[in-house]
């Protein structure tokens, strides 16, 4: 079981996806970590080797920002654009699309999924 930077990565996916479990790499730069490692990319990873596992731990611990210090640095960028009012800094305050999409439509997920509709829910009145 290979454990990078944290996290477990799945054992019978191949090492390309299963990198792409940590916080910080995606597809790009788990084959470019592979890449210079040399290792196969299509290679399963409870295929690794334990020499090849800490390997590419070595790399991509010293070469990345991952997990924890990733994310706070995530969450502190967008503190500063709240902090100084700035336009995204107040789309964020709001929980609102900070990148120009359009609200009248299409932004649950930023939302939280809130479908508030007049109608809907409401019982049929019925006539005695």
């Amino acid at each position: 079981m290979a454990r990078i930077a944290g996290v477990t990565l799945p054992a019978n996916k191949s090492i390309t996806v299963s990198l792409t479990y940590i916080y910080g790499i995606g597809k790009t730069r788990a084959l470019q970590a592979l890449k210079t490692t040399g290792i196969d990319r299509e290679k399963r990873t409870k295929d690794l080797t334990e020499e090849e596992v800490n390997q590419l731990r070595q790399l991509i611990e010293k070469q990345y920002r991952l997990e924890g210090d990733l994310r706070r640095d995530v969450l502190s960028c967008i503190k500063r654009l709240k902090d100084i009012n700035c336009y995204r800094g107040t789309r964020h305050m709001k929980h609102l699309p900070a990148r120009g999409q359009r609200t009248k439509t299409n932004s649950r997920t930023v939302r939280g999924n809130v479908r508030r509709t007049t109608g809907s829910g409401r019982r049929t009145l019925t006539k005695t």
